[in-house]
């Protein structure tokens, strides 16, 4: 008998108009359903909304119509205080550009969210994020500045710091884009390796069709709509 799993993030009606310089409807009555555990891809050519549909998905932007359930609650009238609490607790993410701050070590990069998130105290936090640096096998670079890293290795602490509050999901926007094929392969093993072995739910948009082909399901944007989310085989 299947297991139902519990569905982590889910759209209903998401409608997206921008209004300068003139109206242009953006997003048109998006609706979809990801379960915990998935690893889903968002694809489709450029502007066909994808980031747009990205940053309301991690209530980023707030200015939309319909409805957004994160967990089964929905989140939709939240306030700003609210929605900034829910992305620093249960919504980790990763993009094309790292944003590591050079000045700080990777230890101190990973801890970021944690600490600003306050519920840990500083040697909790600080144990976690050597889990975590232990778990993407970059644990031996922890006290370096994150200026002397390599790529690679500025992509999986971007991982890490996504990581550090133990979110419900990852986002990713196009957080392969910058790296070569090596490590693109590097940062889908471990996507796959934390979708499989600890449950957790990731939604990446990306160009990558070798990517996305390995993925569980790809959802296909064209023209602000939803045109296909099935399974891959």
């Amino acid at each position: 008998m299947s297991v139902i799993r519990p569905s982590v993030i889910r759209a209903e009606g998401i409608n997206k108009i921008f209004r300068e310089p003139v109206d242009f409807h953006v997003l048109k009555d998006i609706s979809f359903d990801i379960k915990m555990g998935e690893f889903v891809s968002i694809m489709g050519k450029s502007g066909c909304g994808k980031s747009t549909l990205l940053y309301i998905l991690s209530t980023m932007d707030t200015d939309y119509t319909g409805d957004l359930f994160l967990n089964d609650k929905m989140i939709t009238k939240d306030d700003p205080t609210q929605l900034a609490r829910i992305r620093n607790e249960q919504i980790g993410f990763v993009f094309q550009f790292h944003y590591l701050l050079p000045e700080f070590s990777v230890l101190e990069n990973v801890m970021l969210p944690a600490r600003k998130l306050a519920k840990k105290s500083f040697e909790e936090i600080e144990f976690d994020a050597y889990q975590v640096l232990e778990m993407l096998d970059i644990k031996h670079i922890a006290r370096k500045k994150s200026y002397r890293i390599s790529g690679g290795e500025k992509q999986r602490v971007a991982i890490a710091r996504a990581l550090i509050n133990q979110p419900s999901i990852i986002m990713g926007d196009e957080p392969t884009g910058n790296l070569d094929s090596k490590n693109s392969d590097n940062v889908l093993s471990i996507f796959k390796q934390l979708a499989a072995e600890k449950g957790l739910t990731l939604l990446v948009v990306t160009h990558d069709l070798d990517f996305a082909k390995r993925t569980d399901r790809i959802i296909t944007m064209g023209d602000g709509r939803v045109i296909d989310h099935g399974f891959n085989t």
